[in-house]
């Protein structure tokens, strides 16, 4: 069953907000080569920023699944979590461009958006390390007695770690109110999955703590929403946490802005096939919820807002030393 017309239609604007985000940072990364050809670009935006470009079904799938208070805890790779939970462009933009209005006041970066507000508890660069903390937000909904969610969103590569079993085996014990979700994407860096998890599945490594896990096409964003919901209904009706592996692919390379070579050029033509975007505007086509006029409207309307958001980070100042969070009695 698809949701009605008007989330479907926020879901895709959400879906091209990412995108367009996502293009303009690639254009604006300080990547010397790229910037050799196109001087245009500036190269106002450095240090790390990791794209996830063509893995937007499953980061609006998820997010639409929620409400407002629900907590995120994101990864590296985080921009489309946060774009997808309601961030706004601006902010953005301006943290990845170390300014003083982004979201963590220009002093954590793309791997770093961080909101209360929105329910955001921040990025993180630590493989692995936002499955414990979004753990810890789901004790804190059931130990104050809300009906708050919290997500934790990884990387088949976090599966590997200590600290996602150490918080599944926590979460499965106390029925915490969390969802898991692992976007599999087939490489953790360059490295594939392929040589890296056994069982080849992560969603199977919930059967050791005796939760659900359920395995779903990344790309289709109606059937993540699907699971999703399922999921958080379940985890905010009592009834513990919930481990969705999604199966997602990043059309881009690992790290620098997206700049670079795939790894696997040909694999990366035949997950293109299945852009998740494309693949939901023809969902919404045939059921009759979207015109062409309307989508080239979307298009205009978020593209035009994420260059504005490369306008309001280069406007915005650097922070001052003040602003920079400093150890209290460490002399610098």
């Amino acid at each position: 069953m698809m949701p009605d017309r008007k989330t479907c239609l926020e879901m895709l604007r959400r879906m091209y907000r990412i995108r367009s985000f996502e293009e303009q940072v690639k254009i604006h990364y300080d990547y010397t080569s790229y910037l050799r050809d196109n001087p245009e670009s500036e190269g106002v935006i450095s240090g790390a920023a990791h794209l996830a470009i063509g893995q937007e079904g499953t980061e609006v799938g998820v997010c639409a699944a929620l409400e407002p208070g629900d907590f995120v805890a994101s990864t590296h790779r985080g921009h489309g979590h946060a774009i997808a939970k309601g961030a706004d462009l601006k902010p953005m933009m301006a943290e990845l461009m170390g300014r003083k209005h982004g979201y963590s006041g220009g002093c954590g970066g793309s791997m770093h958006i961080f909101s209360p507000e929105l329910g955001l508890i921040g990025g993180n660069g630590i493989v692995g390390a936002q499955v414990p903390i979004a753990t810890g937000a789901a004790f804190s909904a059931k130990y104050r007695g809300t009906r708050q969610v919290a997500v934790a969103f990884f990387s088949e590569g976090a599966a590997n770690q200590g600290a996602f079993h150490e918080a599944l085996n926590m979460a499965a014990l106390w029925d915490l109110p969390a969802v898991y979700v692992c976007e599999n994407n087939l490489y953790a860096a360059t490295t594939p999955a392929s040589i890296t998890l056994s069982p080849p599945d992560v969603a199977a490594k919930a059967a050791a703590y005796d939760l659900p896990g359920v395995i779903v096409d990344g790309q289709d964003t109606l059937a993540v929403y699907r699971v999703a919901s399922e999921a958080v209904d379940s985890a905010r009706a009592g009834n513990g946490p919930t481990l969705i592996e999604c199966k997602t692919y990043r059309f881009v390379s690992h790290a620098g802005g997206g700049q670079g070579e795939h790894n696997n050029p040909e694999e990366l033509e035949t997950w293109k096939s299945k852009d998740p975007i494309a693949l939901f505007e023809r969902k919404l086509f045939d059921a009759g919820y979207l015109t062409a006029e309307e989508k080239q409207n979307v298009i205009s309307e978020t593209g035009a807002a994420a260059r504005e958001a490369v306008a309001y980070g280069k406007q915005s100042p650097y922070p001052d030393f003040e602003d920079m969070p400093v150890t209290s009695g460490v002399a610098l």
